[in-house]
């Protein structure tokens, strides 16, 4: 999302207050100026004037057609697909009109192209990429067409992007001539590359220990800047077997004839859940990390208050539960076992110093409760790369017990809950592609989420989201531990700078210039 963010636009993005502000859009659709109409089954967007791509040719409303078709298409294997979840077409009436047309009323038009995860890309680059030949498409991951303030001109998978000032930007001419991005490594390094040797003028999501931080912020070239939103540090548990030995059936839901083993059997992971002091883990973080019970726990009315409970850890509490549901210690080896297998898990994370210091402490907990748990680190740009080459590093291959990142629920947490929803589980049909990570399949679930996306913004809309966080969370398909704030850092003499939790964290990029 970030590479992308310096070339690739969509209609409409979000400022760190959670506003929306247009991109590639003249203005925001709304019922008030009838861009919403009064019937809720249709949103239309106008475009800039004179928008072209980086190449120069005209970037219409046709592009924007053709990125609903690559995406919604089975095959392709689009992440974003969600997005267009009860969009029933997108039709261009002319150059610079888009209607986007619902096959239900839909009170919140604002998910499909909108928001970092929702570019717009060119049909005339990507038309041949159209379903399954976007696996293999050059233009994909080497130089994407945008209309963004520059363009790429180079790129390294896992290592490096390229950029130059966009000539046909459609907004000020940006400040520099030339953006490198790099990727791969440690957070550490990132934070010494702005604060320490300055070879760097701005480092993201700097997930590093505070007192490390406060050390380089010391040498006096730049600051650390943290942006709270919705972003949810959690453990995601496998609802699926991730046993070797199953072959290409690791981790495939199949209907639900794959089961995990243990943890779908809710006492075991409520007791992980209970042994976790979450105030210790947001200790970690110092000033950028508050200790968290929901995966939806911002903005605050859509915060459910039925699971505070958790924020008081409780070993004594987790060890009872197990004994009361026959988890116990049957060989006296100090692991627990369930219907006679042995509760040893496999942990996932990215590589970096304090994933691993959460981890340690996690371990530490569950082995008080007789559980034994095995850590794993991965390369971030492996981790999150998807690339089936490398399947036991990738965490949409999951092939693990147990992993944990962050996500975020957005300004509306209607598609971040859309991931919780059976048809969205990952699997290897969707290419992986899919967005419920956990592999959980709950009615009561979908059909809450059915009414949802009928629901208008209010009360009624803000108990729905919350029932739907409760029941992901009390069935403990996911376990929140901390909302993490957007730790990143720059130099003093980089302004324009204005940290966005909600965004990219490059979403101003055009703005950013040198003192």
């Amino acid at each position: 999302m970030d590479a992308g963010a310096l070339t690739l636009q969509p209609l409409a993005g979000y400022d760190p207050d959670g506003r929306l502000v247009p991109r590639l859009a003249a203005s925001i659709p709304t019922p008030e100026n009838g861009g919403v109409a009064p019937d809720l089954r249709s949103i239309t967007w106008k475009l800039r004037d004179g928008l072209r791509w980086s190449d120069g040719s005209a970037l219409t409303a046709d592009d924007v057609v053709f990125t609903w078709q690559y995406c919604v298409h089975p095959e392709t294997g689009c992440t974003s697909r969600d997005y267009f979840a009860g969009v029933a077409s997108v039709e261009a009436p002319d150059a610079r009109t888009v209607v986007i047309r619902f096959a239900a009323p839909t009170p919140y038009p604002y998910a499909a192209f909108v928001g970092g995860r929702m570019p717009v890309i060119s049909r005339a680059q990507f038309g041949g990429c159209l379903g399954a030949a976007a696996r293999d498409c050059p233009s994909a991951t080497t130089a994407p067409l945008g209309a963004g303030p520059y363009r790429i001109v180079e790129f390294t998978p896992d290592a490096a992007a390229v950029y130059e000032r966009n000539p046909f930007y459609w907004g000020e001419r940006p400040y520099y001539d030339r953006v490198v991005l790099r990727g791969g490594g440690e957070a550490a390094e990132a934070a010494r590359a702005v604060l320490a040797t300055g070879e760097a003028d701005f480092g993201w999501n700097l997930q590093v220990e505070p007192e490390t931080l406060a050390a380089l912020e010391a040498a006096g070239l730049g600051r650390v800047t943290a942006g709270f939103g919705s972003q949810i540090e959690r453990i995601v548990v496998n609802q699926t077997n991730p046993a070797p030995a199953l072959g290409a059936a690791r981790s495939e839901y199949r209907d639900g004839a794959n089961p995990h083993p243990f943890l779908t059997f809710t006492p075991i992971p409520q007791a992980l859940s209970l042994a976790v002091d979450r105030a210790a883990i947001a200790g970690l973080y110092g000033f950028a990390a508050r200790p968290v019970c929901n995966l939806v726990a911002a903005p605050p009315d859509y915060a459910s208050a039925a699971n505070d409970e958790c924020l008081a850890p409780d070993l004594d509490g987790a060890k009872r539960l197990l004994d009361a549901h026959g988890v116990t210690d049957n060989d006296g080896d100090g692991v627990r076992e369930y219907r006679g297998v042995p509760l040893h898990l496999t942990f996932q994370t990215t590589a970096n110093p304090l994933r691993q210091e959460t981890q340690e402490l996690l371990r530490g907990w569950w082995r008080q409760l007789g559980i034994e748990t095995e850590l794993l680190a991965h390369d971030a740009g492996v981790f999150f790369g998807g690339d089936p080459a490398v399947a036991e590093e990738s965490y949409r291959r999951f092939l693990a017990d147990l992993q944990m990142f962050t996500d975020g629920s957005g300004v509306d947490p209607q598609q971040a809950l859309a991931a919780g929803l059976c048809r969205n589980i990952q699997s290897q049909a969707n290419g992986w592609a899919g967005s419920n990570n956990a592999r959980s399949c709950n009615a009561e679930y979908d059909a809450l989420f059915a009414q949802l996306e009928q629901t208008p913004p209010g009360p009624e809309r803000e108990s729905l989201v919350q029932q739907l966080n409760d029941i992901a969370v009390q069935s403990y398909y996911q376990i929140p531990l901390v909302n993490r704030g957007l730790v990143s850092a720059h130099r003093h003499t980089l302004e324009g700078v204005r940290p966005n939790a909600w965004d990219s964290s490059l979403w101003n990029i055009a703005e950013w210039r040198r003192r």
